[in-house]
């Protein structure tokens, strides 16, 4: 993925995209940069590492960021429950675990990279098309409270975030092997 460094920093219009959209991306954008930042460089032996054998990896995070992605773009974008494959495809990613233990090893990091912008590009794409408006619609969410499309994306880059702080323990746990 390419990002303008020179608007890294600044909350404003993406072109194609609406206002409210384009504050979204532009936080999503920070958090992948920071993201791709932190993992430039690694080595299939340091994403496949793991401290203790119900710990997850590197590769298994970056795994997941883009399984959680695709998911919200099925809940959000379609407001459908996932179909038995789509589960079966995803959850190695969405549960971490042992599935994801055993299904993310051995990949290089142009693997991970290539995944999150596939999904990424799916994302945006579709944001061009939804009117701002759209962020703001409401359903049931988690233990069925109301959430608006803006919150369901939040989650996403700082679920990102979140795991970020664990990918940057991992490296410095390598660092003392």
């Amino acid at each position: 993925m390419e990002f303008d460094l020179q608007s890294l920093y600044v909350i404003d219009q993406k072109d194609g995209l609406g206002l409210e959209f384009s504050k979204l991306v532009s936080m999503m954008n920070y958090a992948r940069y920071t993201t791709l930042e932190e993992v430039k460089g690694l080595t299939v032996e340091e994403l496949d590492f793991l401290f203790d054998e119900e710990a997850n990896s590197i590769g298994m995070l970056l795994a997941h960021y883009a399984a959680v992605e695709t998911a919200y773009q099925i809940e959000s974008f379609e407001s459908r429950d996932f179909t038995n494959e789509e589960l079966d495809r995803l959850r190695p990613g969405l549960e971490l675990g042992p599935l994801g233990r055993e299904q993310f090893r051995g990949k290089d990091l142009d693997f991970y990279l290539k995944n999150l912008a596939e999904v990424r590009i799916q994302t945006i794409e579709k944001f061009k098309t939804l009117p701002d408006e759209w962020l703001y619609e409401q359903s049931p969410f988690w233990w069925n409270r109301p959430a608006n499309n803006f919150f369901k994306w939040f989650h996403v880059f700082e679920d990102e975030l979140n795991h970020r702080g664990q990918i940057r323990i991992i490296k410095k746990m390598l660092q003392k092997r």
